[in-house]
């Protein structure tokens, strides 16, 4: 079916100013991602994953222009023993990285090793993005996979020593990131990937995560800072037999982004969690988009989203289960939960589950309310003043989603940052 000549229009509008990485051994996923673009056309409002998002700014020709913010605070994870790699506006900063070195992984840059005839990572590269295209469209993954100049490789082939963390800064008010990250956790290896930071104006990320059997990653995302930036990120996951990913992201303010993450269980009693907590404020737009496949036996699956919104926020959420005729003994969970509170917030929601196999245990649940008054009454009665209580009563309803992170520092590091938004918001 031939696509509407505006959209055929808006997508050649885009790539008109965009110049493609040549050769080496990624040359033949760049080209077939450019024509599924092409054949896709970048997202409209009238897509159907896209009725509750405006992508305009994400796929305008120009980037939208972020003022840098000064949040004052302290870097996220800063206590937390790990090996840093940053980029700044999308470029490398070797300065402020740590040596690429860590015992039980190796780590490249796609900029470094892209040039190469032959990779470990020519087997990912733009696959898991490819498969994931299906049923669901997602253009903007595609043109991160034809364009992207540089991200990390990252091979884990036993225990890493300490977490990597991705650390993106925003320098420039009209910068425009594309980066693609590719990760290979082999046979009980097991990694701990943390990223946080602003990036960009606009930022555009993909990251290919293949599990092999008996593999473990572990996840720990924090957007925040500059609040006129935007994002559209996707996160594309391959899970063996008995393998494990467990992802967790916090949202921070942030005018548009849109987090995209797409799961296939593919061996016997493999556990994937997602989770996730958005805090908003005004003008905030948060689109969480999770699609997991059950096509194993005895598999288990948790998606925990909660959003905190105010002064007229939105958060969208869309996530659903699929579970294919063999996934018998499928354990399959999903809830997502709004706390609004004013009453100019508002909260969109589409979640589903579609099953073709008779033994499963699968259910969604979705909930939109204000603060509980009787227990802001009850705390108010005690000496809790409004405000206070008022916070309290958040981090609550946050809770079930920052349990989804595994290691107690980087939960009590989350809880610290969600604190700190809470308490600058605060009116007693």
């Amino acid at each position: 079916m031939a696509l509407p000549q505006t959209k055929v229009d808006a997508t050649e509008a885009r790539l008109s100013g965009m110049e493609q990485p040549q050769g080496g051994w990624t040359a033949l996923a760049r080209g077939q991602a450019l024509a599924r673009v092409r054949e896709m056309g970048l997202p409209a409002r009238r897509d159907e994953y896209w009725k509750y998002t405006r992508p305009d700014t994400l796929v305008s020709a120009e980037a939208p222009s972020a003022a840098l913010f000064d949040a004052q605070e302290t870097p996220v994870f800063g206590e937390i023993d790990r090996l840093k790699i940053v980029f700044v506006d999308g470029i490398f900063d070797a300065e402020a990285s740590d040596d690429l070195t860590l015992e039980g992984v190796t780590i490249e840059r796609l900029a470094d090793v892209a040039h190469a005839d032959i990779h470990w990572a020519l087997d990912l590269y733009g696959t898991l993005e490819a498969n994931g295209q299906d049923p669901v469209q997602r253009p903007l993954a595609a043109l991160n996979t034809a364009f992207a100049t540089d991200g990390v490789l990252i091979h884990a082939t036993g225990k890493a020593a300490k977490p990597i963390s991705l650390i993106y800064r925003h320098a420039s008010e009209t910068s425009d990131v594309i980066l693609h990250h590719v990760i290979k956790v082999d046979a009980g290896a097991e990694v701990t990937v943390l990223e946080n930071g602003p990036a960009a104006a606009r930022f555009n990320k993909c990251m290919e995560i293949d599990i092999a059997d008996g593999g473990t990653f572990h996840h720990v995302r924090a957007q925040g800072r500059d609040h006129e930036r935007r994002a559209a990120t996707h996160t594309f996951a391959r899970l063996g037999r008995e393998s494990v990913l467990k992802s967790f992201t916090l949202t921070a303010n942030g005018v548009m982004t849109r987090n995209e993450t797409v799961i296939e269980l593919t061996g016997d009693d493999a556990v994937a969690h997602v989770a996730g907590a958005s805090l908003g404020d005004g003008d905030f737009h948060h689109d969480t988009t999770v699609f997991i496949t059950h096509d194993a036996v005895n598999c288990e699956s948790r998606q925990v989203f909660k959003k905190v919104l105010r002064n007229g926020a939105t958060g969208v959420f869309q996530g659903k289960i699929l579970v294919k005729p063999d996934a018998q003994k499928t354990d399959g969970y999903q809830i997502s939960q709004s706390l609004l509170l004013d009453g100019d917030s508002q909260f969109l929601v589409k979640p589903e589950l579609e099953i073709y196999a008779d033994d499963v245990a699968c259910s969604h649940g979705s909930t939109s309310g204000a603060i509980d008054e009787e227990a802001l009454f009850y705390l108010r009665s005690r000496g809790v003043p409004t405000g206070e209580a008022t916070d309290l009563l958040t981090l609550a309803f946050l809770a079930e989603a920052v349990d989804e992170i595994e290691d107690e520092a980087l939960a009590e590091e989350i809880l610290d940052r969600i604190g700190s938004w809470l308490l600058r918001r605060r009116a007693d």
